[in-house]
């Protein structure tokens, strides 16, 4: 398979953003919110895919990430006055970042099922332990707040409106996918990959691999969270059903209908999906769950490469 030109891609790139930048300017106020959530959820995939596609650790552990980004976020602006959004980013991904190293050090000396199993078990702990700490977290009603402006201190203090909270997110996940797609493309990216082909060749080679495992650990989850913080703004509140596992399990289903290690696939994949969604439950109200896993199960058959890895077969045959 030939790879495309380099300014092939960026014209590409260019499109893409151009159109997801007009994207509010013309869509209604459902569909408007609904490209936004795209972003967002796409940003969660992104930031599992450095474990799943390029380092070949399946997580269901990102939930626990995402959620204690959502919770870290509402902690800053249930108390510190006025409300803050630099801070409640910076609070976020303090929270899933510890949460996160906490994770990789107990979880990343595993392989395989054993991995997955081990950051299933973490995500339910903090579950419950969310679900039962009332007195801090709101137990199952969660944490409302208010959300906060965009400010630049001593320039400019604006409230969010649609379209710019859209263009807010649409920056965060644009530089994210830039600083992830850097990473996957260093000497360090390199190695993740080594670990996914062959984890003991790249051992027996010299390097360490727990290290190499346990940063890629951290990094995912610090996106993750960063994801946790922009759907906690969108939305404002914090709720433990975002912790649970089963948002892990869409992340990984995001994945896989998207393609794993290529950054954009598991965007691709949670558009794809929540679009399937949406437009399934306004026919199947309580059973669309049902057609939206004979479709999948229909793509890991004779789509194994997902969405993207097949239109770059048929682009590229």
């Amino acid at each position: 398979m030939t790879r495309p030109s380099s300014a092939g891609y960026w014209t590409g790139f260019a499109i893409v953003l151009g159109l997801l930048v007009a994207a509010p300017l013309a869509l209604p106020e459902f569909w408007r919110r609904f490209v936004t959530e795209i972003l967002i959820w796409g940003l969660l995939g992104m930031s599992s895919d450095i474990l799943i596609g390029y380092t070949g650790m399946v997580s269901f552990g990102h939930s626990a990430f995402f959620g204690l980004g959502m919770y870290g976020a509402a902690a800053a602006l249930l108390t510190v006055r006025p409300p803050n959004l630099w801070l409640a980013i910076v609070y976020g991904l303090v929270g899933a970042g510890l949460v996160a190293v906490f994770v990789a050090y107990f979880s990343t000396r595993l392989r395989d099922i054993y991995f997955a199993i081990t950051t299933l078990v973490f995500s339910q702990i903090f579950y419950v332990i969310i679900f039962t700490w009332t007195e801090l977290t709101g137990g199952e009603n969660g944490l409302n707040f208010r959300q906060p402006p965009f400010s630049i201190p001593g320039i400019v203090s604006v409230p969010f409106t649609p379209v710019t909270l859209h263009w807010f997110v649409l920056g965060v996940v644009t530089l994210s996918y830039l600083i992830l797609r850097r990473v996957t493309q260093s000497p360090y990216g390199k190695v993740l990959q080594a670990i996914r082909e062959n984890e003991p060749r790249t051992r027996a080679i010299g390097y360490h691999v727990e290290r190499y495992k346990i940063v890629a650990v951290m990094l995912s989850g610090l996106f993750a969270g960063l994801a946790g913080v922009l759907y906690a703004v969108q939305n404002k509140f914090a709720a433990p059903d975002f912790v649970f596992f089963l948002i892990s399990g869409e992340v990984v289903i995001f994945n896989v209908m998207g393609g794993a290690g290529t950054l954009v696939g598991p965007v691709a994949g949670a558009a794809f999906f929540l679009l399937l969604r949406e437009g399934l439950s306004r026919f199947w109200t309580e059973y669309y769950l049902i057609p939206v896993g004979i479709i999948f199960t229909l793509m890991v058959i004779f789509v194994p490469q997902g969405l993207l890895g097949f239109l770059k077969r048929r682009l590229n045959p």
